[in-house]
C-alpha cells in the first residue's frame, strides 16, 4: 500500500513538470480522438455539446436582447453582460420599384481552375461593377496567401475593399428578398453568401458548401432573382423560394459596395439596416420566428442562426444554448444532407462556448473539425492530394485558445503556428503567440 501511495506522489510530481505534463496531455488528447473514431466511424459522428443539457422546450423563448454597442465579431472579441435595449424591427426602403430589372456592367469570372475561389472571384466580380481594374488573383493574394484555405469571412472582403481600394463595403445581416430588389432597383448589386450542394472538386461527391454570389436582377413575374456565379454561369435565374433558402443557411448576410459619392443613397435604401447592431437585431428575430415553423435541415440552419445572432449581440450564454439545439437537430438529419462544413464557414460556436466558459467544448469541436478532414480524405483515397487538408485558420486559432485555458499551452502554441502556416500573417494566430511570449 506503501509503495502504491509512493507511486502516486511521484507521478503526480512528474506530471507537474511543464515538459512531461504537457506531453502526457497530448497523448491523452490525441488518444481520445483515435478512440472515438474507432468505435463511431467518422460517417456517424457528430458534435455532442458537453456543456449544461438544455431544458425540454414546449414554447418559443422570449427573443433576449442585445447588450449595448453591439460590434461586429473580432478575433479580441470580449464577453460582455447582457443590456436591455428596445426591440426593433427594420421595413426596407417603400419607394416604389419596377417589377423586374437587371443591372449591367459587373464583369463575370468563373473560379474554374482556382480551387473553392469562389470568395476573391466574387468579391472581383462585384467590384469590377464600380469601375476596379483587377481579377480574382489579385483579391485572392489578399484573401488567400495560402491558396487552399478553405474560407473567406465576409468581414475579410470588407477589410479588403476598405485597404486596398477607393470603394466603401457594409456588410450586414437579416436581409430580405425585398430589400435587396430595393438595392439592385437603386443601382446596388449584392454579394451574399448561401449554402449550396455541388459536387465537391477533388471527389466529385455531392456535398453542402457555402457559396458567395452577387446579385444583379430581379423579375417579379418569374419569381426570380438574377445572380451572377462563378461556378455556374453568368446572369443565373434562381426561384425566390430556392434562394431564400439557400441564403438561410448563411443568416441572411448581404454585403455592399459603393463609392463614397453613393453613401447618403444607400443610407436611404438601407433604412434601418444601415444600422450594423439594428440588422444583428432583425437576424435575431427572422431566426426565432423560423425555427418554429421550419423543419429538417431548414430549422438546422434557424437554430444555428439564432447562435450566430446572439453571438453578434454578444449574449455568448443565450448563443451556446441555441448552438447546442442546432447540433442536437443536425444529428438528426440524413448523413447526405448534414452540412458538415458548416463550422468552416461560420465561427460563431467557437465564441459562444468560449465566451461561456465551456472550453473542452470548444477544443472537442475544433478537433472534431480538423480531424474529420483528415479521415474523410482518408476513407476517399484523396489524403495525399496536395488541396485536401485542415486549412481552415480560424479553427487552428480557437483549438489554441481553448488550449490555453485547459493547461496545455505546448498544444496551444503549436495550433497558433499552424494557423500562421495556412494564412501568414494571420493577426488573431500572432496575438495569441504574443500573449504567450512565443515567437512565431
Amino acid at each position: 500500500m506503501l509503495t502504491f501511495v509512493i507511486v502516486l506522489v511521484l507521478g503526480g510530481l512528474l506530471l507537474s513538470l511543464p515538459p512531461i505534463g504537457t506531453r502526457v496531455f497530448n497523448v491523452l488528447e490525441d488518444a481520445r480522438v483515435r478512440v472515438r473514431s474507432l468505435l463511431f466511424p467518422q460517417n456517424e459522428v457528430v458534435f455532442v455539446p458537453g456543456g449544461q443539457v438544455l431544458p425540454t422546450v414546449t414554447s418559443p423563448p422570449e427573443t433576449p436582447s442585445p447588450v449595448s454597442s453591439a460590434t461586429a465579431i473580432t478575433a479580441t472579441l470580449t464577453a460582455t453582460p447582457r443590456t436591455p435595449q428596445p426591440t426593433f424591427t427594420p421595413q426596407p426602403s417603400p419607394t416604389p420599384i419596377p417589377a423586374s430589372l437587371a443591372l449591367r456592367g459587373v464583369k463575370w469570372e468563373t473560379q474554374n481552375g482556382a480551387w473553392n475561389y469562389c470568395g476573391p472571384t466574387n468579391l472581383s466580380m462585384l467590384l469590377s461593377y464600380w469601375g476596379w481594374k483587377g481579377d480574382k488573383f489579385v483579391t485572392g493574394k489578399y484573401l488567400k496567401p495560402f491558396d487552399y484555405d478553405l474560407n473567406v469571412m465576409p468581414y475579410e472582403m470588407q477589410s479588403y475593399v476598405e485597404e486596398k481600394t477607393d470603394l466603401k463595403m457594409k456588410v450586414r445581416y437579416g436581409g430580405s428578398l425585398a430589400l435587396l430588389k430595393q438595392l439592385v432597383a437603386n443601382g446596388f448589386p449584392v454579394l451574399i453568401e448561401t449554402g449550396v450542394y455541388f459536387p465537391e472538386t477533388a471527389t466529385g461527391l455531392t456535398s453542402w458548401m457555402g457559396h458567395y454570389r452577387v446579385v444583379t436582377g430581379y423579375n417579379d413575374v418569374k419569381k426570380e432573382l438574377t445572380v451572377q456565379d462563378s461556378y455556374i454561369k453568368a446572369d443565373l435565374p434562381i426561384a425566390y423560394d430556392a434562394f431564400v433558402t439557400d441564403w438561410r443557411s448563411f443568416n441572411f448576410v448581404f454585403g455592399v459596395v459603393y463609392s463614397k459619392d453613393k453613401e447618403a443613397q444607400l443610407a436611404g435604401v438601407l433604412g434601418s439596416y444601415d444600422d450594423l447592431a439594428q440588422s444583428y437585431q432583425t437576424a435575431l428575430k427572422t431566426a426565432t420566428d423560423e425555427m418554429w415553423k421550419l423543419s429538417g435541415t431548414d430549422q438546422y440552419f434557424a437554430w444555428y442562426n439564432r447562435g450566430s445572432s446572439l453571438v453578434l449581440l454578444q449574449d455568448f450564454i443565450g448563443a451556446a444554448e441555441a448552438y447546442d439545439k442546432a447540433f442536437e437537430f443536425y444529428a438528426k438529419l440524413p448523413e447526405d444532407r448534414r452540412p458538415w462544413r458548416m463550422i468552416w464557414h461560420q465561427t460563431g460556436p467557437y465564441y459562444a462556448y468560449f465566451y461561456a466558459g465551456r472550453y473542452q467544448d470548444v477544443a472537442n469541436l475544433a478537433t472534431g473539425a480538423l480531424d474529420f478532414i483528415k479521415q474523410r480524405s482518408d476513407r476517399l483515397g484523396i489524403g495525399d492530394k496536395p488541396q485536401v487538408g485542415p486549412f481552415i485558420e480560424e479553427t487552428w486559432v480557437w483549438r489554441g485558445r481553448a488550449r490555453v485555458v485547459i493547461g496545455n499551452p505546448k498544444g496551444a502554441a503549436d495550433d497558433f503556428k499552424m494557423a500562421l502556416k495556412y494564412h501568414p500573417g494571420f493577426t488573431a494566430a500572432l496575438d495569441e503567440l504574443k500573449k504567450m511570449g512565443v515567437t512565431p
